[in-house]
């Protein structure tokens, strides 16, 4: 099993940033894709960013040049700094991570982000 407990969320106004942290414990051994997530009201969930084992990272087109997705592995967290937000980026952020079996997700943290 594997825990992932993200925060960072908050209110920010447009043009302005948030980092997003995601520490995760358990058996992370065998974890090798991470990502993040984003479902806002009324819409499907759908991926932000992800970092695979090898080390890839792959972003929506969205977010290109905007976000950065990172990750701490002495400190076993991931990170999603999100500069330039815009409204439309508002939605709860979820954390991914998945080994060959199972797939996690974290309890999710609030984006906000005003006009």
């Amino acid at each position: 099993q594997v825990q992932l407990v993200e925060s960072g969320g908050g209110l920010v106004q447009a043009g302005g940033s948030l980092r997003l942290s995601c520490a995760a414990s358990g058996n992370i051994s065998g974890i090798n894709y991470v990502g993040w997530y984003r479902q806002a009201p009324g819409k499907q969930r759908e991926l932000v960013a992800v970092i695979t084992r090898g080390g890839s990272t792959n972003y929506a087109d969205s977010v290109k040049d905007r976000f950065t997705i990172s990750r701490d592995y002495a400190k076993n967290t991931l990170y999603l700094q999100m500069n330039s937000l815009k409204p439309e980026d508002s939605a709860v952020y979820y954390c991914n991570e998945q080994d060959t079996i199972w797939s996690y997700w974290g309890q999710g943290t609030q984006v906000t982000v005003s006009s």
